[in-house]
Order: structure tokens, then C-alpha cells, then sequence
């Protein structure tokens, strides 16, 4: 299994990314670099690219099919694209409180720490569905990663396509994500324009 390990707060700095959404509250120091020459059109459509993945920790056969699943779908390709992403469990887990960053989501699917509907998943790509439950398992709730993690996300606003119930430690999906309830800064058109040349 491929991992991505550039460090997170670097990775921010290269693509204008600001930490906080990836649940990480540091700061660099570090001015970023001026550019001396003016990005190409490619080069627009790369970095797009780029930050919807290392957003999502997403490496780019997985991303590549998202595209081809979203080019299929009835709509518009790109927000298609984006709530493809956006459905995956451990972005579900992580936008529902129960761990501080998508990291630490997906290793708490893959430890088989979360179920859907009251079945264990331990598969962090999982697509969850409207009127899908998702909770933290019974054996789990007592761990010290999920409390830290509720403590943190206490200041965070969990979005409109999603219901939470901190003291059950379950979460309801009300309805599948439109694309004006995804409040990151990824313009999808323009992956969409770098995937059909």
C-alpha cells in the first residue's frame, strides 16, 4: 500500500492550503516563495488537482477513479467529483467529530473502530448513503484518540448534510453532499479540464 509522507504543514505551504482544514491548528513561520515567472494553465489545473488529493489523502489511480465514476454520473462532472470525496467514511468520521484529522479517521476505520448501520467497516473509501448511521463502535468509545478528538472538535461546525450525537457517539447522513455544502476552496472544474484533455 502506497502512503503519502511529505510533511503536512510543508504540503499546505506548496499548494495555499491553510492547515486548519486538515484539522492540524499549527502554523509556519516560513513565508512561502515568490513565484518569478506566471504559473501555465496546466500548472493551475495541477495544483487544483493536487490539493483535492492531499486534502482527501487520496493517491492518484484511487483519484482517477473517482473522475471516471463522476464522468458517469447525471450532473455536473466536477461537483460530482467533489461529493464522491466528500462520501468517503473517513471524511464522514472526520466531519463528524470522532477524530481530529482525516489521518487519524482513516486509521480509526481501518482498526475497525467505526460501523455503519450497526455493521463494523473497516474500509476508509466506503461511500456512505442518505439515512446511513454512522457510530463509533462499542468497544471503541472508551479509547483516549476518540476523546481527544471530541474535546477538539467541540469548536467545529459539523456540515448541513450531516446530523451528530455526541453523547451516543453516532452520526446520521441526512442527504448526499451538494456542492455549495463542501466548504473547501477546490475549484473541480479545473481537474475535470486537466483529466479530459
Amino acid at each position: 500500500m502506497a502512503i503519502d509522507r511529505t510533511p503536512v504543514l510543508k504540503r499546505c505551504r506548496q499548494l495555499g492550503i491553510d492547515p486548519v482544514v486538515m484539522g492540524i491548528n499549527k502554523t509556519s513561520n516560513r513565508e512561502p516563495k515568490r513565484r518569478r515567472r506566471q504559473e501555465s494553465e496546466y500548472g493551475i489545473q495541477l495544483r487544483e488537482k493536487q490539493k483535492a488529493k492531499f486534502i482527501y489523502g487520496v493517491l492518484e489511480k484511487q483519484f482517477h477513479g473517482y473522475y471516471e465514476k463522476a464522468l458517469k454520473l447525471e450532473g455536473i462532472t466536477g461537483d460530482n467529483l467533489m461529493a464522491l470525496l466528500e462520501r468517503r467514511l473517513d471524511n464522514v468520521v472526520f466531519r463528524l467529530g470522532f477524530a481530529r484529522t482525516r489521518k487519524e479517521a482513516r486509521q480509526t476505520v481501518r482498526h475497525g473502530h467505526i460501523t455503519v448501520n450497526g455493521r463494523r467497516v473497516d474500509i476508509p473509501s466506503f461511500q456512505v448513503k442518505a439515512g446511513d448511521v454512522v457510530a463509533v463502535a462499542e468497544k471503541a468509545r472508551d479509547l483516549l484518540p476518540i476523546k481527544e478528538a471530541l474535546i477538539s472538535s467541540e469548536h467545529m461546525a459539523v456540515p448541513a448534510w450531516l446530523e451528530v450525537d455526541i453523547e451516543k457517539l453516532k452520526g446520521t447522513v441526512l442527504q448526499l453532499p451538494t456542492r455549495d455544502q463542501i466548504d473547501l476552496d477546490i475549484d473541480a472544474q479545473l481537474i475535470v479540464e486537466l483529466y479530459s484533455k
